[in-house]
C-alpha cells in the first residue's frame, strides 16, 4: 500500500548484510546465552508483529535484495534509505549502482586496520560512498588514539558524515560492557575535529544523558532517532518516545534530530511503524511542518549533500497529506 505524506522521508539508518568487525560479539557464546537470546528476540518479534524469519530458499527468493528494498521504498512511499553496513565496500557501491537516486551508503570497516585511511579514501573517492560507519563496542581502540588521525584529518578535510553506535549492542545476551560504549568516548575526537558532523544512533541506545552532554558541548553532533528503542524500558527513570523527542529538541533544536529505522532486512522489511510512532510524537509536541521535513528528510539529505526536498508549507501542503 503506498503512503502519502506531507514531505519527503529520507532513512539514515538502514543495512545490507554483513559480517561483524571487531572484537566481542563475534565470540562463540554460552548455549544458555545463546538461548536467552533467542528467547528475548522471539518475545520482541510476538511484540512487534513482525513476521517470522524463515529460512533463506534460493529458489523463492528470486528477486535481487536491492531490488525488493526499491520495492518496500515505493511501497510506504519513503523517498530515500541510506545503508550503513554490507558485506565490504565493493559490494556496498555495486549494490548502489542499480538505484542511484535512491539509496546511498557508507563506507564500514575497521578503524583499526592498518590501511583504515586508505580504504576510507578509496571508498569515497572511488566508490562514491557518503560517510563512515563504527560501533563503539567493537573499536578496540580509543577514538582519540593518535595512530586513528589520519581517518579522522581526511574526514574533517571532506566534511564527510560519521555514524558512530554506542550503547547497548546486538540482542538479548549482547555488549553492556565495553571501554567505547559510552557516547562520550568520542568526547575528545569530536572536539579535534569539528569539520566532521558526528552522528550517533538510536538516542544512545541506553546512554541518553550522556549524548545530550555530548551534543551541549560538542554543535557536530546529531542524534538518529533509529529502531524500536525498547531500550528505554530498561532505564532506571521514566522514559518515552516522546520525553526523547522533547528533550533532544529542547537542546539541539530540529537541526540535528536525524529520522531513522534500522531497517535491516526480510522478511520483516521496511519497519513502517517506527515512522508513524516518531511522526505521531513529532506531531503531539506541534513541531511545525518545516521542522518535521527536516527531521524525517532534510536533515539527512544536507549531511548526505543530496538535493533538499521542497517545503512542505507551501500553500495547500502543510495538510493536504498526512502520514
Amino acid at each position: 500500500m503506498f503512503r502519502n505524506h506531507s514531505f519527503k522521508v529520507y532513512d539514515i539508518h538502514g543495512h545490507l548484510p554483513y559480517r561483524i568487525q571487531g572484537g566481542g560479539i563475534q565470540q562463540k557464546k554460552h548455549e544458555l546465552i545463546s538461548r536467552y537470546g533467542a528467547e528475548r528476540a522471539e518475545r520482541m518479534r510476538l511484540t512487534w508483529d513482525f513476521p517470522e524469519i524463515q529460512p533463506h530458499n534460493p529458489e523463492h527468493d528470486t528477486t535481487p535484495l536491492i531490488d525488493r528494498w526499491a520495492q518496500e521504498l515505493d511501497k510506504y512511499g519513503i523517498g530515500g534509505l541510506n545503508f550503513l553496513t554490507a558485506l565490504d565496500n565493493d559490494n556496498m557501491a555495486d549494490q548502489l549502482a542499480r538505484y542511484p537516486d535512491r539509496f546511498t551508503g557508507f563506507a564500514f570497516h575497521p578503524i583499526e586496520a592498518p590501511d583504515a585511511a586508505e580504504e576510507l579514501k578509496r571508498a569515497v573517492n572511488e566508490l562514491g560512498l557518503k560517510g563512515y560507519k563504527l560501533f563503539g563496542p567493537l573499536t578496540q581502540v580509543p577514538f582519540d588514539d593518535p595512530s586513528l588521525a589520519p581517518v579522522w584529518t581526511f574526514l574533517a578535510e571532506k566534511k564527510l558524515p560519521v555514524l558512530i553506535h554506542f550503547g547497548l549492542l546486538g540482542h538479548a545476551g549482547g555488549i553492556v560492557h565495553h571501554p567505547n560504549i559510552n557516547p562520550l568516548a568520542i568526547f575528545n575526537t569530536a572536539r579535534e575535529y569539528p569539520d566532521i558532523p558526528f552522528i550517533i544512533p538510536h538516542f544512545g541506545a541506553g546512554y541518553f544523558q550522556e549524548l545530550l552532554h555530548l551534543c551541549w558541548s560538542c554543535p557536530n553532533v546529531s542524534i538518529d532517532t533509529s529502531g524500536s528503542n525498547q531500550w528505554i524500558r530498561w532505564m532506571p527513570y521514566e522514559l518515552t518516545l516522546e520525553s526523547l523527542f522533547r528533550k533532544t529538541y529542547e537542546l539541539i533544536g530540529p537541526e540535528r534530530i536525524i529520522f531513522g529505522t534500522d531497517a535491516i532486512g526480510f522478511p520483516r522489511g521496511y519497519p513502517y511503524r517506527y515512522l508513524q510512532d516518531q511522526v505521531r510524537v513529532a506531531r503531539d509536541l506541534r513541531f511545525s511542518e518545516t521542522e518535521i521535513e527536516n527531521i524525517f528528510g532534510n536533515n539527512a539529505r544536507r549531511l548526505l549533500r543530496l538535493e533538499i526536498a521542497g517545503s512542505s508549507s507551501a500553500a495547500g501542503t502543510a495538510t493536504k497529506h498526512t502520514i
